[in-house]
């Protein structure tokens, strides 16, 4: 390679910081496209809190569209690194040019079916009369800008994997210093509201995606973009980029499904009075989250090329290496985050409301959340783990398994308890997750990688 990031050579614990410093940070980044958005919408006069929780009512639906940048990027990626870690550029290069293709299909075949269906889904997303107007203009802008988004979250798991992290970190940077800088214009100088903050996120999504799309046909990249050519298409190559990006598709697809039967939990018991008290205090505490779950997703599938390249190369003493410092830098990241969560979450909270009520609402829903994210890190880098190896369906069940405890604690808790309670679930379903994923890795990580060394 062309560069002084080696997979294969370079040591572990100073490649796992090399990999998973920038991707931390990028995804940090990443979730300031919505915080960011969410801050200045919030203090926009008189409208604010509506228009956040309008807002907040199409985050899962962004999330939904965005999960399928993920879905390819992540599934193409991994195959990518096996194939160049033993050896196979071609291969490499094939499967490079096929998730391309597989990334403008979904972009353009997105677009036209979520504008299609868009009042649907905000009405099943929980938008209320008073939180329409502002959820459908946000999601209408957005959902045009769909092609962008889903070509810069997807090329960049292509620019990552093949050891450049910084350029993948300032990928996204470009976007969210191009967000920063033109959502108080569009939102408060042109006065354009919500409608504002949409066409600065399309804008900054567009300035991301150009410049992923430059790398990845520069110089510097040794596996470049290519077209792909209707002889050379293969369904087994688009089977395997899928059956490996599933997991973590779903993983962030179920999390829109979850945030739906909030909302639409917290509307019912709150009844008209607290319902969108509540939605907007929940916009809030998973912004919070999203500083913590994003770095941490970060860490482990940014390192994920480490794990794939290196069980590719059949080099499985650095694959157990990795994991662990994986796991270590994870523990120390989410130690420090439950404690600033305990210390200073209200600093956090005056970004988006200067409201009494919503300042103590919040401040004891990030405490409630944030309960169980230390042993979040073993859920989030067993998972990563398994889908490095290629344990897709793995680390599909043990992600399900979270997922359907969240939104069985989601419905059932309120029932008893009230709207507020359905706020543990979070934590509830964390501790759970966490155990399931470290006996799944006690019993099967170590037995996949002594199989996969043996095989001639």
């Amino acid at each position: 390679m062309s560069h002084t990031t080696d997979l294969g050579k370079d040591r572990i614990p100073i490649l796992v910081l090399k990999l998973a410093i920038p991707s931390m940070i990028a995804q940090f980044v990443t979730v300031l496209y919505s915080i960011i958005d969410r801050m200045f919408i919030g203090n926009i006069p008189k409208i604010g809190d509506a228009a956040l929780a309008g807002v907040g009512v199409c985050g899962p639906i962004v999330t939904l569209l965005t999960s399928f940048g993920t879905l390819i990027g992540l599934g193409g990626s991994i195959l990518m690194t096996m194939r160049m870690g033993a050896g196979r550029k071609k291969q490499a290069e094939s499967i490079l040019a096929h998730s391309f293709a597989l990334l403008v299909v979904f972009s353009a075949v997105l677009t036209v079916l979520f504008l299609v269906s868009k009042r649907y889904l905000l009405n099943w997303f929980g938008a209320s009369p008073a939180t329409f107007p502002y959820a459908d203009s946000y999601l209408t802008i957005y959902t045009a800008g769909t092609f962008f988004a889903l070509l810069a979250i997807g090329l960049n798991y292509f620019i990552t994997c093949q050891g450049f992290p910084a350029i993948g970190m300032i990928t996204v940077l470009i976007g969210a210093v191009t967000n920063i800088i033109l959502d108080p214009v569009f939102i408060f100088v042109l006065d354009m509201k919500v409608a504002g903050a949409a066409i600065a996120t399309v804008i900054a999504q567009f300035a991301s995606c150009a410049f992923a799309f430059c790398f990845l046909t520069g110089k510097k990249i040794p596996i470049k973009i290519t077209r792909l050519r209707k002889k050379t298409f293969s369904p087994l190559i688009v089977k395997k980029i899928i059956g490996l990006g599933i997991s973590p598709f779903l993983i962030l697809a179920t999390d829109s499904v979850i945030i739906i039967v909030l909302n639409t939990v917290l509307q019912k018991y709150g009844g008209p009075k607290e319902g969108d008290i509540l939605i907007t205090c929940a916009t809030i505490v998973q912004s919070y989250m999203m500083l913590i779950t994003g770095p941490m997703l970060g860490i482990s599938s940014g390192t994920q090329a480490i794990l794939s390249y290196n069980y590719g190369a059949r080099n499985i003493k650095r694959v157990k290496k990795a994991e662990k410092y994986v796991l270590i830098l994870c523990l120390c990241f989410t130690t420090l985050m439950f404690l600033l969560s305990r210390i200073v979450p209200e600093y956090f909270i005056r970004i988006f409301t200067k409201d009494a009520l919503q300042l103590q609402l919040c401040t004891w829903g990030i405490g409630v959340f944030t309960l169980m994210i230390i042993p979040l890190s073993f859920q989030y880098v067993f998972v990563d783990g398994f889908t490095a190896l290629g344990r897709s369906k793995t680390a599909l069940v043990l992600s399900l398994w979270r997922k359907g405890d969240y939104m069985l604690f989601t419905i059932v808790l309120p029932i008893f308890f009230g709207a507020k309670s359905a706020f543990y679930a979070q934590p509830l379903a964390d501790g759970i997750g966490a155990v399931m994923s470290t006996i799944a890795f006690l019993l099967i990580f170590r037995k996949h990688l002594e199989k996969w060394e043996a095989q001639p």
